[in-house]
């Protein structure tokens, strides 16, 4: 939650020089994705732990689907992609695009070119500042992975537009956002990430005592 505030994020971005277990895959090495995500936090040794947990992403590259549902047990799915950028003397267009059942979806954005420092407390930082991802295996075990990147700042975004099937791509669960306005909309700059430190979380059983 934020300012008591439930979010769920449509993000688009790009991963570029990609490795994976150290080591880059031929022709899977720069590919977009977009992903649906909700936001959760984790008590742990006196402190909270901020995490995302992905209901869906959407890559080119079957390979790249593979590997991330097989070794983290991740949802991603492969469709058609398309990403671009138009440059213009004082801004920059960011275009995302996939296909779903011969429709094309969009999410396309229209920024300034200068970055700003993303502020304490804000409700970008609350979208960006997450370091840990958690992916349930079973009704008793879930992953938890930690990521690592600098902070990172925004682009100040002028106009958007958002034309996506809810209901087809994401389930009947969503399909009452198709009619709801943005709460925020922002570009962020990206930087290297890593992920590491995986390991399983279990739910440890209650023991009842009888009186």
């Amino acid at each position: 939650m934020w300012n008591n505030k439930c979010y769920v994020s449509l993000v688009g971005f790009m991963f570029k020089n990609t490795k994976v277990l150290g080591l880059k895959v031929p022709f899977h090495v720069n590919f977009e994705e977009v992903n649906l995500r909700f936001y959760v936090k984790r008590f742990e040794n006196d402190k909270w732990k901020r995490g995302v947990v992905f209901i869906k992403e959407i890559v080119p590259k079957k390979a790249i689907a593979f590997i991330a549902n097989t070794l983290y047990q991740e949802h991603y799915e492969t469709q058609k992609m398309r990403y671009e950028i138009i440059e213009n003397e004082n801004t920059n267009t960011f275009i995302y695009q996939w296909k779903n059942d011969k429709e094309w979806n969009i999410i396309e954005v229209e920024t300034k070119k200068d970055s700003s420092k993303i502020e304490i407390d804000s409700e970008a930082e609350f979208i960006t500042e997450h370091y840990f991802g958690y992916t349930k295996i079973d009704e008793e075990t879930t992953f938890e992975y930690e990521v690592t990147h600098p902070r990172w700042e925004q682009f100040e975004v002028l106009n958007h537009r958002i034309d996506i099937d809810l209901e087809k791509n994401y389930g009947n669960d969503f399909k009452s956002l198709q009619t709801q306005k943005p709460t925020s909309v922002f570009l962020a700059e990206g930087s290297k990430i890593t992920v590491k430190n995986k390991k399983k979380l279990q739910i440890l059983p209650v023991l009842e005592e009888m009186y």
